[in-house]
């Protein structure tokens, strides 16, 4: 130590992100002692390069591009321009709104909150690397919640110039007239759209077959098609070979089924993956492993082989998700505080904020075969929908899956119009262990995106009102061909 500096607490939270503010928040409302500690800004990833930089940058996206085509709807629009230099400091007042507020929440609720680098001494003790030199923190429990970082692909320098990963992706000030996107996964598909919607020039590689690996095909060919329609080229069974910088732009060299081939772009942004945060903070020191593929393995109650040592969010396991993180926070909160509680979720809702969105919760028809059931399936199109018509949002679909035998829901899964929104109710429902028979029977008010719930769990049933369907079928399908009111 290069002090005598010396803290105590009976938390330590390590990481301001979405799992670990809102786990010092609740310890601090159950009379804890806490002191947070993290490296960078409060709000971690979430707040401040990842999941509400990226929807402010869409939502400016989109609302450009509907204003370029609504002509349509009788409403011209000439020579609309998007100053992306503005966007980018609009969506930075944005996240510093957030990161403010939760800052001022910590105070609010008694959190010590310390910027620095942390490393374990022991099981019961953390150096910290402040700007003002050494301290040491002395713990009862500890919370790791570290997060994670962007996965680097082997021969490409991000220099977040002509190479960006995710980070560098949402601050560049200048358009950039064409980009390929190394990645066809959530990230790479809602950023590159969101460029393509404001004028680049947009490829997508994908080393698998198809785009969005894990969710249900027919979702993805829906955002495939907008994707096309929005100029993308998609490379899926496309492998990176590599890459060459020149002064005025990038080579991309990729071998796929048409042999190899040389992508020219300004930028290429590179979305693989995330990795945990679980190196460089000394966890050994503290008698906590990792797996193989770098995760902190907890219990039910996101305990570590530790009993008093916690972990939260990403680096505890898949699926990386902020509200996946949160709700573990809450739990090991809990916990720490002697409640009876543990991690048992059954519904954890998953979004993907392309154009059009998708979102899901439980399982995929191909899951529930899995799992022994039998499918039932409920299809139900935006084009019957009312308000999405009247939105001329008509894409897409609500695709719903029963178990044939009990009629109980087994999983929905969206791709539309404010899918986002839409799927907090299904995530309840299933929740709640509700049957397909519960969606159909309750009343949900017209005209809103909100009933291709209800019309879907009656497609289920075999009797929707605003489509034909010939008869009820273990895979029930349906005529897109909408009748709507």
């Amino acid at each position: 130590m290069t002090d005598d500096r010396e803290q105590n607490a009976e938390v330590v939270v390590l990481g301001a992100g979405v799992a670990g503010y809102p786990c010092a928040i609740r310890l601090a409302q159950l009379g804890k002692k806490v002191i947070v500690i993290d490296r960078a800004e409060i709000g971690g990833v979430c707040l401040n390069r990842g999941c509400i930089p990226s929807k402010a940058l869409i939502s400016g996206g989109t609302l450009f591009h509907r204003l370029s085509h609504a002509s349509e709807m009788g409403i011209e629009v000439n020579g609309a321009k998007l100053d992306l230099s503005k966007l980018i400091e609009w969506k930075d007042s944005v996240v510093k709104k957030l990161t403010s507020g939760v800052s001022m929440l910590l105070k609010a609720n008694g959190c010590t909150v310390i910027q620095g680098d942390a490393r374990f001494l022991s099981d019961k003790a953390l150096e910290v690397a402040t700007a003002d030199g050494k301290l040491k923190v002395n713990f009862q429990n500890c919370v790791v919640a570290t997060g994670s970082r962007v996965t680097a692909l082997r021969g490409f320098e991000v220099d977040q110039k002509q190479i960006v990963d995710s980070t560098g992706a949402l601050s560049l000030r200048k358009r950039p007239e064409s980009m390929v996107c190394i990645g066809g996964g959530y990230i790479g598909l809602e950023l590159g759209m969101f460029y393509a919607k404001i004028g680049t020039k947009v490829t997508v590689v994908e080393a698998m077959s198809s785009l969005l690996a894990g969710v249900d095909a027919e979702l993805v060919q829906v955002v495939r098609k907008k994707l096309e329609k929005l100029g993308v080229e998609v490379l899926t069974d496309t492998r990176v070979l590599g890459h060459k910088k020149q002064k005025n732009g990038v080579v991309v060299t990729v071998s796929g089924k048409n042999g190899e081939r040389n992508l020219d772009c300004d930028a290429v942004l590179v979305t693989i993956g995330r990795t945990p945060n679980s190196d460089g903070f000394g966890l050994d020191k503290a008698g906590i492993q990792v797996d193989s593929k770098g995760f902190i393995p907890v219990d039910p109650q996101r305990r570590t082989r530790v009993s008093h040592i916690f972990a939260i969010g990403d680096v505890a396991g898949q699926p990386l998700l902020a509200h996946k993180g949160t709700k573990e926070g809450l739990v090991a909160a809990d916990a720490i505080a002697g409640k009876k509680t543990i991690y048992d979720v059954i519904a954890m809702p998953a979004v993907i904020f392309t154009d059009p969105e998708i979102a899901t919760v439980g399982l995929t028809e191909a899951e529930a075969k899995a799992k022994g059931h039998e499918p039932k399936i409920g299809l139900f199109p935006f084009a019957a929908n009312g308000r999405a018509l009247s939105m001329g949002e008509p894409d897409g679909m609500v695709k719903m899956v029963a178990d044939a035998k009990t009629g109980k829901l087994l999983g929905v899964h969206i791709v539309g119009p404010e899918a986002s929104n839409l799927i907090s109710e299904a995530a309840l429902a299933l929740e709640m262990g509700a049957y397909v028979e519960d969606l159909a029977l309750t009343v949900h008010p017209h005209p809103t995106l909100g009933e291709v719930l209800m019309e879907a769990a009656e497609a289920t049933l075999g009797h929707p009102i605003h489509i034909y369907q010939r008869k009820p079928r273990e895979r029930s399908g349906a005529s897109t061909s909408p009748a709507t009111s």
